[in-house]
């Protein structure tokens, strides 16, 4: 073989490499890594400032948000209603709020029921949001979950029954609990924190 067939099949072979780089490798690389979702800003959609949410809670008390499925549905995107009424959990490191650091108020997706602070938040290590505490003790509901042959205790909004995690008994102080909660079952609002809820 002369040297100047050498040289056109080296060339060949480097187009071809270039092509099925170019055409094959990088799509399949890109759909393997799951993009997180970044927490909504605070510019969408406008929202009450945290002392109205409160306020809406203690003055109209908490009746129970109840609406049909087909409701839900039209209501709430697929991801979140998957998760926040058929009892699903989100995928660890992925939600928009495991790593979320800013001061505010998480509230129910469903109904907006103030559910967890930001001064109640810590970095559990699991992926997930969680809180040692919720706002109140009355807004959240526990029940036991013995799905996929494990004892665990569900935790729902107190006022409409949205799934929003689990809690557990190895938090930190001082309640030493830990909520770890979905991001897909909660809306942020941010903004100082009342002391007293």
């Amino acid at each position: 073989m002369n040297r100047k067939n050498i040289i056109t099949i080296i060339l060949l072979a480097g187009m071809a490499g270039i092509i099925y780089f170019s055409a094959f490798a990088e799509r399949p690389l890109a759909s393997m890594v799951q993009k997180r979702k970044s927490p909504p800003t605070e510019k969408e959609p406008a929202m009450k400032p945290i002392a109205e949410y409160l306020k809406d809670v203690y003055t109209k008390g908490m009746p129970k948000v109840i609406k049909s499925e087909e409701e839900w549905k039209k209501i709430l995107p697929p991801e979140t209603y998957a998760v926040a009424r058929e009892a699903g959990t989100e995928r660890a490191f992925c939600g928009a709020f495991y790593d979320h650091k800013k001061e505010g108020i998480y509230l129910c997706v469903c109904c907006e029921l103030p559910l967890f602070a930001s001064n109640a938040k810590f970095d559990s290590g699991t992926g997930w949001p969680s809180f040692f505490q919720p706002v109140r003790k009355d807004h959240v509901e526990e029940k036991a979950d013995l799905s996929f042959g494990m004892r665990r205790v569900e935790v729902n909004c107190a006022r409409c029954d949205a799934h929003l995690g689990h809690v557990f008994d190895d938090g930190p102080r001082p309640t030493g609990l830990r909520y770890c909660m979905n991001s897909e079952s909660l809306k942020f609002v941010p903004g100082e924190i009342p002391s007293k809820f």
